[in-house]
């Protein structure tokens, strides 16, 4: 197949890229090489698919690279929790404005296979399961029981203690942050094309991501990054809440591996969600605590607190992507860890002042 990865640089995209051609596919590498991702230059491991540098937001570029594409993986995107409201512009103008650009491209060169990155984000907290009152969706946390160490969420109904259990699919979908807002925006459109062109998306809800060629000392970066950053100068990770927060920590490989399953894959009609993760949940202060060991460091620090719009516990239920995908993780959890302690990272060309 020749296809056409966007983002074929960044953290994600060139593990696509690399598995794809190893795969003996024909790539279309496209990358716009945004300084909060990237480097002052285009990456070694990425220069072997000689890259065109360019923005998914240029039609008449898409209009050059897409005939004779037989599927497109959508990796480009402008990611991570930011830094406040005043990112509100980039979020939709590089994951939503520029997805629509890529869909209208995608349609006149009669494109009709997407591969979609999307995110854990869209769902918001986790799901809860009451007790009393089963499953339950709890309101946002409040910031005077963060400000007093309650960071669990309580039963809407009842107020009583609620369990987290496992996320699927067909979950509400509440986006907490702009970058959640976007990226199920993105869904959005994509599910909209399809149903207009006959096209078929599978929607992939990556959670969290880790491993080689990750960016590091920015913002923007997934929270394994921002440890080992701590780490390699000699600081203490710092544990946000309590650092008992459920996630899934997926490693990239596996989430490469997921790519490739899905765009070789028969396409869904017209839009198929599915949980990217390694179905074993762990919590932020056993990464830091890992991290720390592999790496030698100091031990984390547990400072409270919360982010505006961090959620508590998002866990998903993997087995949707096993019975249509095939897709199980391969690296736990410890392996994983461990190895990302010498992981080669890319350094950000420019960083929030």
């Amino acid at each position: 197949m020749r296809i056409l990865v966007t983002g074929a640089a960044g953290f994600i995209g060139s593990q696509v890229a690399d598995l794809l051609a190893a795969e003996g596919h024909e790539v279309v590498a496209l990358d716009a090489l945004l300084p909060q991702a990237h480097g002052g230059e285009l990456p070694e491991w990425s220069r072997r698919h000689a890259p065109v540098v360019g923005d998914v937001r240029d039609a008449d570029l898409l209009d050059r690279l897409l005939p004779g594409v037989d599927a497109v993986c959508h990796q480009a995107a402008m990611v991570g929790h930011g830094l406040d409201p005043s990112d509100a512009p980039g979020y939709a103008s590089h994951n939503d404005y520029a997805t629509a650009v890529l869909l209208a491209a995608m349609h006149r060169a009669g494109v009709r296979r997407l591969v979609l990155a999307s995110s854990m984000v869209v769902y918001g907290e986790g799901r809860y399961e009451c007790a009393r009152h089963r499953v339950v969706r709890p309101a946002p946390r409040h910031p005077v029981d963060l400000a007093a160490e309650r960071y669990d969420p309580t039963c809407p109904e009842c107020a009583g203690t609620l369990t987290p259990v496992l996320v699927p699919e067909d979950a509400p979908l509440e986006p907490r942050s702009t970058y959640a807002a976007s990226k199920l925006a993105q869904e959005h459109l994509a599910g909209a094309w399809a149903r207009q062109t006959g096209g078929g998306v599978w929607a992939l809800r990556y959670h969290n991501v880790y491993g080689p060629r990750m960016a590091r000392d920015t913002p923007y970066a997934g929270v394994a990054s921002i440890f080992r950053s701590e780490l390699a100068g000699g600081r203490p990770p710092r544990v946000l809440e309590d650092g008992r927060q459920r996630r899934d920590f997926v490693h990239v490989t596996d989430v490469a591996r997921a790519n490739l399953l899905a765009l070789t894959a028969p396409p869904p009609q017209p839009l198929v969600p599915l949980n990217i993760c390694s179905g074993e949940p762990r919590t932020v202060g056993d990464l830091a605590t890992a991290l720390a060991t592999a790496m030698s460091g100091p031990a984390p620090l547990v400072v409270g607190g919360a982010r505006a719009a961090d959620v508590r516990h998002v866990v998903a239920d993997p087995r949707r992507a096993t019975d249509l995908l095939g897709y199980t993780a391969r690296v736990g959890f410890a392996d994983g860890v461990a190895a990302f302690a010498t992981d080669p990272l890319r350094d950000p060309a420019a960083l929030p002042a």
